[in-house]
């Protein structure tokens, strides 16, 4: 057994989204991972029910991407991607417009689902202003949506903490409300019956500032972090009517939703719709290496080819735009979720999953439950006048009991890696029942 040395300074590594007093005064340590379980520093196994950070679809350290990445580290550990290539960027392009909805054929790479989001936003943008368009410089986010930490990207989202400590952030930008309706949708199975009106809101904020200043529309077809709010039956799709109604792009933030998370490659397919831009990134290398892919349409990129063919045609890019080795994991990873069926794993075990979840109506506190594919959400009551502090609480007991669960606000988010079992999904379930019972 290799032995782990952990070390005894915390102080230097300002942790990010972390309680950093806490966290210090009682470190929670992972040091290894083997497939649904991490190992702790004291030698526990740690069953994952998050995948890593709604990223290690397939799994923890799996063979085909570990030497994937060995292989091309030792043969080409870097390429500048401004002016130059190497041929796995290429491929892995290729298969990423194979593997998306029609439509969505052409790829930009970057290091992350913020950088991802900030692509997509300048995309929508540029794409007006060169079809002659410039006029629409508006952003339109979501109430409680998250894309990000960028400025683009909190500007965009919807979740106040994000938000307020960082002055007035990008101009032009509205929000939709959200579509989470405890009165009428508390513990729907899949999408909620009640709610695809909310979507009429986006003809009232068209009418306010007027279509042609309007460039993009943002949305989580799922919103994740926020605390999984599934939008209600027809939502989208009138999103996308009333988009397409007024030449507005529509951008899908699938961040989370991409690569197998629904039961299908992307919630685009999962719900039938294709948007004009598709933001992607932790599943798309396992969360191994970060990387991130804007997908656009052929409409979109076409319409920035003109002109002399020596020019740059889009000026943004970043050093690590289509890493070799990131391309190489992400190729790997691609490859792993084919061999062994985990994009569409959510359909088949969605229904065992939620049933699963659904027990735990009735336990102390819950006050929510819902799922969709294989990603679900527990809603607690919060403690009056000390809100997140129950859910924290229930984070910190499931971890000493062998389960990692993500929390935000009063809601513990789920997301177990696709090659989970029947077995691991028992398992999970009463441990947070066993947790919900002594939490206070």
């Amino acid at each position: 057994m290799v032995a782990h040395v952990v070390p005894n300074d915390l102080s230097a590594f300002w942790m990010p989204f972390t309680a950093n007093r806490q966290f210090k005064k009682s470190p929670r340590m992972f040091v290894a991972a083997r497939d649904m379980h991490y190992t702790t520093a004291d030698g526990r196994q740690v069953l994952d029910g998050t995948a890593g950070l709604w990223c290690v679809n397939a799994g923890h350290c799996r063979p085909k991407i570990t030497e994937a990445i060995q292989r091309q580290a030792a043969e080409l550990d870097y390429a500048p991607a401004f002016q130059m290539g190497h041929p796995k960027a290429f491929e892995l392009a290729n298969r990423l417009v194979d593997l998306a909805p029609d439509g969505l054929d052409h790829v930009l790479f970057t290091n992350s689902g913020s950088e991802s989001v900030e692509t997509a936003l300048k995309v929508a943008l540029a794409y007006h202003r060169v079809k002659g368009e410039g006029s629409r410089f508006r952003l339109i986010g979501r109430e409680r949506g998250y894309h990000g930490v960028n400025f683009g990207g909190i500007s965009v989202g919807g979740i106040v903490s994000n938000r307020k400590m960082f002055g007035t952030l990008l101009t032009g930008v509205d929000h939709l409300p959200h579509t989470h309706n405890l009165a009428t949708n508390a513990f729907s199975k899949g999408e909620p019956e009640h709610g695809a009106e909310l979507a009429d809101e986006l003809e009232r904020i068209v009418t306010l500032h007027d279509p042609s200043t309007i460039a993009a529309v943002i949305v989580e077809p799922v919103a994740g972090s926020t605390g999984v709010l599934i939008p209600p039956k027809g939502y989208l799709q009138k999103l996308r009517d009333i988009t397409k109604k007024h030449g507005i792009l529509l951008i899908f933030d699938e961040v989370i939703t991409g690569y197998g998370r629904l039961g299908t490659p992307f919630a685009a397919d999962y719900f039938g719709i294709v948007p004009d831009i598709m933001v992607t990134a932790k599943g798309l290398t396992n969360g191994v290496i970060p990387m991130g892919a804007v997908l656009v349409s052929a409409q979109i990129h076409d319409a920035f080819m003109t002109g002399p063919d020596h020019l740059i045609e889009f000026f943004h890019g970043y050093t690590y735009s289509g890493n070799p080795i990131a391309s190489a994991a992400g190729i790997a990873t691609l490859e792993t979720y084919k061999e062994e069926g985990l994009l569409t794993r959510g359909a088949e075990l969605g229904l065992y999953w939620q049933d699963a979840l659904h027990s735990l109506k009735g336990e102390p506190h819950v006050i929510d439950v819902r799922n969709i594919g294989l990603v679900g959400a527990i809603e607690l009551e919060p403690i009056a006048g000390a809100p997140t502090k129950r859910a924290f609480s229930a984070f910190v007991k499931a971890y000493e009991s062998g389960y990692l669960i993500r929390t935000t606000g009063d809601i513990i988010a789920l997301s177990p890696p696709l090659i989970v079992e029947k077995h691991h999904i028992d398992e999970l379930v009463d441990g947070i029942r066993k947790v919900l019972r002594e939490v206070e």
